[in-house]
């Protein structure tokens, strides 16, 4: 690996690139997990605590997106919230599963899967960086934020 001759934040993304190109992140840029039909939770689980966070895990997940009404209501909602976010781009979009891909400022891609669980109103996701090891608590705080965005929108 080459030594940064510059500012030490500078060459953060160069490390990053590094261990990625090492094989040490999480997943290769813009490749998605595949997502298996008979396991939301399994689907949804996040592989590393320390570049992910999701609505199902006991220790430190975040609660899941509450909703009245049908599933239909609940996507118009989700769907609502994900266009009041630039940064976000819609690239899957099925009945009950939303996938959208929210691109950083500095240009790093992070997944978030949505899961609307109709029988109990909830909507289930993960939200996960695509490269790297370690987010720096960003999908925490967006989800946090998308999550009171939400309730807004859903007048809750």
């Amino acid at each position: 690996m080459k030594r940064c001759r510059m500012k030490r934040y500078l060459c953060l993304p160069l490390l990053i690139g590094s261990l990625a190109s090492l094989g040490c992140a999480a997943q290769p840029a813009g490749s998605a997990p595949a997502v298996p039909a008979e396991s939301t939770k399994e689907a949804l689980s996040c592989l590393l605590a320390s570049n992910c966070v999701n609505s199902l895990d006991d220790m430190s997940s975040l609660p899941a997106l509450r909703f009245n009404g049908s599933a239909d209501d609940a996507k118009a909602i989700l769907m609502a919230t994900l266009a009041a976010f630039p940064e976000a781009r819609v690239v899957k979009n099925e009945a009950l599963q939303v996938e959208a891909v929210f691109t950083t400022t500095i240009g790093f891609r992070d997944q978030v899967l949505f899961h609307i669980d109709a029988t109990n109103k909830r909507i289930d996701f993960r939200s996960g960086s695509n490269i790297g090891l370690y987010d720096f608590g960003k999908n925490r705080s967006r989800m946090k934020e998308f999550s009171a965005r939400f309730e807004k929108e859903s007048g809750r």
